[in-house]
């Protein structure tokens, strides 16, 4: 399915539960039972592949319920997953291209260059210092080096991805990493002297 077409089927959900929202359940009915005569659509098949609840959930709501596999396009997991860093993002892209993507897209590894053109096409803003994104990433344990300016998630980026995104609203990230390790450490180091 294009992209646009996603995207105005989502913009419809959330129309459509929008003025929902502000019915009581007969005129809630009341509507969908008008659009799908209006539309033509057949009522077995609308209750067949959408059950009566799920019409009522914002787009948001659908996107959770979306299992992984199921995400066809980059903008789709972002908003499901919710990166809020450009490291994560970097960790999201690299999952997507090597286990979401369409076949034809499909790689195990990633470059400065996948970066920018998956985080214009998810509409994720571009860090000022893009060159030195997936070096971070990998000084931040997500990505290990596989050649000249490419990268590959490790088995931390994807844990990261799959099960720790999206992060709650509490949540502060890792307890430590490797830069504040190894700055403790030698603060401990210094001590010991």
């Amino acid at each position: 399915m294009p992209e646009k077409d996603i995207d105005q089927e989502i913009e419809a959900i959330r129309t459509i539960s929008s003025v929902l929202q502000s019915l009581d359940d007969l005129g809630k009915q009341r509507v969908i039972d008008y659009v799908v005569k209006r539309f033509g659509i057949m009522a077995g098949q609308a209750m067949q592949s959408v059950q009566p609840p799920s019409i009522l959930k914002s787009a948001q709501d659908l996107l959770a319920e979306t299992s992984l596999s199921e995400i066809t396009h980059i903008r789709h997991l972002k908003e499901l997953k919710k990166p809020k860093t450009a490291i994560e993002m970097a960790a999201l892209v690299a999952y997507y291209l090597s286990d979401l993507a369409p076949q034809n897209e499909r790689k195990s590894t990633v470059t400065t260059k996948d970066m920018e053109t998956y985080f214009k096409i998810a509409s994720y803003r571009l860090p000022t210092a893009l060159q030195q994104l997936l070096g971070n990433a990998k000084n931040a344990g997500y990505f290990d080096l596989v050649g000249a300016g490419e990268y590959k998630l490790n088995a931390v980026g994807y844990n990261l991805v799959v099960h720790n995104l999206p992060r709650g609203e509490s949540s502060k990230g890792p307890v430590t990493t490797r830069s504040k390790r190894k700055g403790h450490a030698k603060g401990s180091r210094k001590r010991r002297k």
